[in-house]
């Protein structure tokens, strides 16, 4: 039983895994037990070149960011388990929480982080009605977004990045990713509001 599941390899997702990652010498998230499914196939960030985003060197691809987000939550938060070169077929809730089924498992877990593209070509089932037309991407573009308030489709099940409703901009899919780390140690926190920085020691 994982304590929290990402589904997603994109910025949203991987995104989402480092802040938890990040989070493991805090008390209330010592013992928990984390993964991401890190399925990248379907990502945008296949064919994307980023020039505007602050941080990221001019002519970086979206390839290497696949990569190295990869290389990144490994060497840095090993203890988040990555599941690699499994793509998940249904999600459904049960009293615990959730069982999520791949091509080639069953994992369970007590919250799910979605983190997926917004393509209509989604065909997770046990999805089909939180599904609506993208309310931020051009019409004929035939997006979709999974209906949440702030994030939370219901207790315990997220979706992060442009399936939660966002613009397709690297930035804005990796925030949304942290967003959802934050909210869930907040939940782990007792609900006291949470995030988790790296400092330079002085």
């Amino acid at each position: 039983m994982f304590n929290a599941l990402v589904i997603g390899g994109g910025a949203a997702g991987l995104s989402c895994a480092l802040v938890l990652g990040s989070a493991k010498n805090k008390p209330f998230a010592t013992n928990k037990r984390i993964g991401i499914i890190t399925h990248q196939k379907t990502s945008h960030l296949q064919n994307a070149l980023f020039n505007n985003v602050l941080g990221l060197t001019p002519g970086t691809t979206g390839t290497s960011i696949l990569e190295n987000g990869k290389k990144q939550l490994k060497e840095l938060y090993p203890h988040i388990e990555q599941i690699q070169h499994e793509k998940v077929c249904v999600i459904k809730k049960t009293a615990d929480g959730f069982n999520i089924e791949t091509n080639k498992n069953v994992y369970s877990s007590k919250l799910v982080v979605i983190a997926i593209g917004y393509t209509n070509l989604i065909n997770i089932k046990g999805l089909e009605h939180y599904i609506e037309p993208h309310p931020r991407a051009a019409t004929e573009k035939d997006r979709i977004w999974l209906k949440n308030t702030n994030h939370l489709i219901e207790d315990n099940l997220y979706v992060a990045g442009t399936l939660a409703g966002w613009r397709s901009q690297f930035a804005i899919a990796s925030g949304s990713g942290a967003h959802v780390a934050t909210d869930i140690l907040t939940l782990w926190n007792d609900g006291k509001h949470t995030k988790v920085h790296d400092k330079i020691d002085i």
